[in-house]
């Protein structure tokens, strides 16, 4: 989707929701990742703006059952999901629909009760569903340009800064975001120590989780505390700078220089100039731990929120740690791929990062495919697909192929897929996963 379709369809869709809401109640369901809680929170403030009446709710996934149940006579409207449940839309009889997402898609054949923006639908510009949001608020009303922080906060959880174009510049300048280059790690605005010791991003081999190693780190990089305290990341001088990445390189050489220096984005919440790759964090852990709501209230700038988050995220961290070191013991290192069946020693809703954080290991070349399995209560399992380095067989593809033997729905993108499967199908689902993933490594072997 080019910049100008993307205008049309925003226009288009805007002129029509703005007639269809008038005297009704909306119900808006958004998924419960920093992208789905920015884009709800951008929403809500803005129809907050004109009076409008609505419901929200933050979920984990979105299947029929939960179709299904939607009240009839409202209008709904889906953030950050839905573009692969147009069939289960279709067939609830719902009376109108909005989908605001970037997922792909896997159907072309729109419901006519539902209008939907979404660049998969076009030139698949790189843009999250935050930045949709914020976009397609600010077409309802210029105000609305105040949120473009979280719009910020949203695609940076997605992992957008990577990919920044003219549209990305454009919502950073309505948010007076500060960009600054630096080392990659967050949060830049913390004590150098803490912020190695809980890094996972890129995860440092006997430093990440080790008081001690992160030490022998800075020792050799010769950082030294000043008055019992060490700088803060982003207050390293270039000099001081290239030593740490050096030595980093040196533990993790699957990094490379260029890999760790970047862009840093500072975003002003609660009065402060703060790393928005922590603020994202924050929002992502009190949703994974069953708090939306606070997360919610976080990027609201609530106080008290404020509070209950910085906790979450505390402990959140702590057993994000404790998860790594689990999955290095209990992974199944296969020709071309990593399997994880972390049963209820990792939480569902920590699995995907797990997943991400083994992806981003050095241990593994590009291609790899890292497949992780959690309990989902009693009765699921959630799986979570990643590609090392972003690249080799598009994922959503390969869960595909294996779930068409299974109830269930796959969602994602070439490089990061997920399903959730019936928990008596769990053996027999590692059979078929690891029987396509092995399938694929003689085909690429044939090629060769």
């Amino acid at each position: 989707m080019k910049d100008g379709e993307l205008e049309i369809v925003l226009d288009k869709v805007a002129s029509s929701f703005l007639e269809e809401i008038k005297g009704k109640s909306l119900q808006i369901i958004s998924h419960f990742d920093t992208d789905g809680i920015t884009s709800a929170a951008i929403l809500a403030q803005s129809l907050k703006r004109f009076d409008q009446k609505f419901s929200l709710k933050i979920i984990k996934s979105l299947n029929k059952e939960i179709i299904n149940s939607l009240p009839k006579e409202k209008i709904i409207i889906f953030l950050d999901l839905a573009s692969g449940s147009l069939k289960d839309i279709k067939e609830a009889d719902l009376k109108k629909v909005f989908i605001i997402d970037h997922h792909e898609i896997n159907q072309k054949d729109i419901p006519e009760n539902t209008q939907i923006i979404n660049p998969e639908l076009n030139q698949k510009q790189k843009i999250s569903s935050s930045g949709l949001t914020y976009l397609f608020c600010k077409k309802i009303d210029e105000k609305n340009r105040e949120f473009a922080k979280l719009a910020v906060l949203g695609m940076i959880g997605d992992m957008f800064e990577k990919e920044i174009d003219e549209t990305f510049n454009q919502i950073m300048g309505d948010g007076e975001i500060q960009k600054k280059r630096g080392l990659l790690i967050y949060p830049s605005t913390r004590p150098i120590n803490k912020v190695l010791e809980y890094s996972s991003n890129p995860l440092i081999p006997g430093v990440t989780g080790n008081p001690r190693g992160v030490i022998d780190l800075l020792r050799e990089a010769d950082l030294n505390p000043e008055n019992g305290k060490y700088k803060n990341l982003i207050d390293l001088t270039n000099e001081e700078m290239e030593r740490l990445v050096t030595s980093i390189v040196l533990r993790n050489p699957k990094k490379k220089h260029k890999d760790l220096i970047g862009n840093l984005f500072l975003i002003k919440i609660f009065g402060n100039l703060e790393d928005a790759r922590e603020i994202s964090a924050k929002v992502n852990a009190c949703s994974r731990e069953g708090k939306p709501e606070i997360a919610l209230g976080f990027c609201l700038e609530n106080s008290s929120c404020k509070k209950k988050a910085e906790s979450i995220h505390t402990k959140y961290r702590q057993q994000l740690l404790l998860g790594i070191k689990y999955a290095e013991i209990e992974k199944i290192n296969g020709k071309g791929y990593i399997l994880l069946n972390a049963r209820d020693k990792i939480k569902d809703t920590m699995i995907g990062t797990i997943s991400s954080i083994i992806a981003n290991s050095p241990d593994y070349e590009d291609g790899t495919i890292v497949i992780g399995m959690s309990y989902e209560g009693k009765r699921k399992i959630k799986v979570s697909g990643r590609n090392v380095g972003r690249a080799g067989r598009n994922l959503r593809e390969l869960l595909s192929n294996v779930m068409e033997s299974f109830n269930g729905e796959v969602g994602g993108h070439h490089s990061a897929a997920g399903c959730v499967i019936d928990l008596e199908d769990e053996e027999e689902f590692i059979k078929k996963i690891k029987r396509e993933l092995e399938l694929e490594v003689i085909r690429v072997g044939e090629k060769a």
